[in-house]
């Protein structure tokens, strides 16, 4: 999660590398976009506050650059600033935006451009909500809204390497990280968390396509492939970072959760400590922990010991449930 320690060291130091370049003439973006889009992301203007009704919107989807069609938010930070302006509290991804300083009109602001092709976006400032604080002031005119059928989870079930691994070859399953989530501490490092004093637990973040896994079906993994009646245990794994917990993201999700996990309590005839609790931000983990499984499978002996009977029950559990391409080992 970006902060704005982050943003000013962007804008001092440099900014992340894209991951590709888009490069026109001035004739070129002229006859690709609208007048009112050219002043603004090629001429660096600014729109009339509250003429467009972009900021009103908040359904799902994605805004992508209107010049070059990079991705740089999710609907998901999206909030009402009362500023007229669409408002975002993070980029979608932390490359898609670069950051420079603006001293102009005898103010002392960051400007954000797009990284891929130097389409002016707006500004962002340190005013917004938690956890990152930031606000991400944007021009409507230089985005546009497209439709996307993506949708996130986050669950904590022990060591994150395991999770992710079961996860990785669920179908419908477009994308998971391993991370952080629960805690106090922002940006939390691996060791950190081991410590058991940042109030986090290791969790992953699954990005699925709703229409062909539903939410449910996921808690259904996710409460059969871990032991949801030890209370901040999972196997030789122990402490609150190990904890079994749901975060919830809308009133649906939560009730479909409660209802399951009573479910699984009738089941197996045990009390499930399964935490549910409102998600409030994932933190992604170190590089190192991301794809571990696929990645360290014939390396490191804890996957054979303890990942792999974790897929073996995934597999006899949900046969239906698998994707066959990503169930490569």
């Amino acid at each position: 999660m970006l902060r704005w320690i982050d943003i000013l060291k962007f804008a001092a130091n440099g900014n992340p590398e894209p991951d590709r370049e888009v490069d026109k003439t001035d004739e070129e973006w002229e006859s690709i976009l609208t007048p009112e889009q050219f002043r603004v992301t090629r001429q660096h203007g600014t729109e009339r506050a509250f003429s467009s009704e972009m900021c009103e919107l908040f359904e799902p989807g994605k805004y992508q650059c209107v010049c070059c069609g990079t991705v740089l938010f999710d609907s998901g930070e999206k909030f009402d600033s009362g500023t007229g302006w669409p408002s975002f509290t993070q980029p979608a991804k932390e490359n898609a935006i670069a950051y420079y300083k603006d001293d102009s009109h005898g103010m002392s602001r960051v400007e954000t451009l797009c990284n891929t092709c130097d389409a002016h976006l707006g500004h962002v400032f340190p005013d917004g909500p938690e956890p990152s604080k930031l606000r991400y002031c944007i021009n409507a005119v230089a985005l546009e809204k497209v439709e996307s059928n993506e949708a996130k989870a986050t669950f904590g079930g022990g060591c994150f390497w395991c999770t992710e691994a079961v996860f990785q070859r669920i179908k419908g399953v477009i994308a998971v990280r391993s991370g952080y989530s629960g805690g106090d501490v922002i940006n939390p490092t691996y060791r950190e968390v081991c410590s058991g004093r940042t109030g986090h637990a290791e969790v992953i973040e699954v990005t699925f396509d709703p229409e062909v896994v539903g939410f449910e079906d996921i808690v259904r993994v996710h409460l059969g492939t871990h032991d949801p009646t030890t209370l901040n245990q999972q196997g030789a794994d122990r402490g609150t970072q190990y904890r079994s917990v749901i975060f919830y993201r809308n009133d649906e999700e939560k009730q479909a959760a409660l209802d399951l996990i009573k479910e699984y309590e009738g089941a197996l005839n045990k009390s499930v400590v399964t935490e549910v609790r409102t998600f409030v931000a994932f933190y992604p983990a170190e590089g190192e922990h991301q794809n571990y499984y696929n990645g360290n499978a014939d390396r490191n002996p804890y996957c054979a010991a303890v990942i792999e009977p974790k897929l073996a029950k995934f597999r006899k559990a949900f046969p239906e449930m698998i994707d066959k391409q990503a169930d490569v080992r």
